[in-house]
Order: structure tokens, then sequence, then C-alpha cells
């Protein structure tokens, strides 16, 4: 009994410790990202000519009912928030390269903070500008006639959010492993992130591609963020496509974080 009395107040603190380093670093990293604005403004030029020069050609190439019945635009939109996710988290460990360059890295090493809490924290950042970014997308693409449900676009960030915390470790972890080889980070990211964009019939449906191509689709967890984005910004919200695309982005979240975590405490050893 007096042993479970003594080791509870432990456990609460450890506890109470792990939140206030991750809120820590969490604040110091979105600091960087307050300080320097542009770059998210800059990141939006990728996916706004995809939706400005792509989705139109959709048009005069596909049928109604190969994009669901709504307009290329309408289906095209859902996908391009999923890119600015896709981009934008899977790039985060460049970030982590440059302070391991100049140091920065290791200085926070240096401090008590629990090693967990500076990968958690870092993942965490990547909400906000991911949220900011597709709001952005989603509002500028309403004068060209794009429909949605408000309801259904807070759904659909929530998922994305949930799969961008994922990703955004994943590609830390990726950092980490690619220590004094930047190429290496690049090489992979390059290698990974156009494949899982492509058999995630994000650009294009899918239903008209080879057998091979539709079947590495059911095994990219990307498919199913998709189909849940565009399910849940037609308004939706009863679809199977929302809880599949729930389940893949909190396995990916899940995923992510272990190996980020395990890569930090590596990392830190």
């Amino acid at each position: 009994m007096s042993v479970d009395v003594v080791a509870a107040p432990e456990t609460v603190a450890d506890r109470q410790g792990f939140v206030h380093d991750t809120a820590t670093v969490f604040l110091r990293e979105y600091q960087l990202v307050w300080r320097d604005p542009f770059s998210l403004i800059f990141s939006l030029i990728q996916p706004l000519v995809f939706l400005g020069l792509f989705a139109p050609l959709l048009a005069g190439s596909l049928s109604s009912d190969q994009l669901g019945g709504t307009s290329p635009l309408t289906w095209f939109l859902p996908g391009v928030v999923v890119m600015i996710a896709l981009f934008g988290t899977g790039s985060t460990g460049a970030n982590l390269l440059f302070e391991m360059m100049t140091g920065s890295y290791e200085r926070v090493l240096a401090t008590p903070v629990s090693r967990a809490a500076i990968l958690v924290g870092r993942a965490l950042k990547e909400l906000a500008p991911l949220v900011v970014q597709a709001v952005i997308i989603t509002l500028a693409a309403v004068p060209f006639g794009v429909t949605f449900s408000p309801v259904g676009v807070l759904v659909g960030l929530a998922i994305l959010g949930v799969f961008g915390v994922g990703l955004g470790a994943l590609s830390y972890a990726l950092a980490l492993a690619s220590r004094n080889r930047e190429w290496l980070f690049w090489g992979v990211q390059q290698t990974l992130i156009f494949p899982l964009l492509i058999l995630s019939g994000m650009m294009l449906p899918l239903e008209a591609g080879p057998g091979w191509m539709r079947a590495a689709a059911t095994v990219n967890p990307l498919t199913y963020v998709v189909d849940a984005e565009r399910a849940a910004f037609a308004g939706a919200l009863g679809d199977p496509a929302i809880l599949s695309g729930l389940v893949a982005a909190a396995l990916t979240c899940v995923v992510g974080l272990l190996v980020g975590i395990r890569a930090v405490r590596r990392s830190a050893g």
C-alpha cells in the first residue's frame, strides 16, 4: 500500500513534466514560424498552381461520373488540401537537418527537456501552418464555384491534422537517420512522396488505372485520407470513407510518433 502511495505522485509529476516540456517545445517551434510568415505564403504557390492549372484539365478529360458527379474543382480541392499536408509535413525534417548542422539541435538535447516531448512538440507544431494553409486554399476556391460543407471541412482538417502529425514525426525520424547526409533525406523523401501522391487518387481517379495500380492504392494510407477528405468536404459525414480515413490517419500518427520518439532517444544517447 505504501509503495502505491509513493509511486502515484511521481507518475503524475512525470506526466505534468511531459506536458510542460511538450508545450515548451511547441511554443519554441511555433515562434520560428511566426517570425517567418512568408514561408507559409510561399508554400501556397504550388497548390495554387495545381488548383488553377491542373483542375481545369480534368473537365476536358474526365466525365462527371468519374468525378463523383461534382465539378472538377470541387472534386480536386480536397486532394490539393491533402497535397499541402503531404509536401509540408513530409519535408519538415529539413528544418531539423539545418539545426543539426548549426548545432542548435545539440543545445536542445543538452537541456533537461523530455526526449519524447522534443518530438511530440515539433510534430504538433505542424498543425497550425497546415490548418491555416488549408483554410486559405479552400476560401480561394470559392469564387470559382467550389461548394463545400463548413462542418465537413472542419472534420476533414481534424483528420488531416492527425495524419500530418504522424507524417511530420516520420520526416523528423528520417532527418535523424540522414544526419550529415542531407542527400539521403531528400533522396528518400522524393522517392516516396510522389508514388504516394499518384497512388492515392489525389490528382486523377484510379478507377481507370491498371489492376496493379489499384491494388497498390489499397495499401496506401493516403488513399483513405484523400477519400475521407472528399466525403467530408461534400458534407457526407456518414460516409464509411471518413471512418476509414480517420483510422488510416490515426495509424500513421501512432507509427510516426513511435518511430520518431525512438529516433530522438537514440540520437540523444
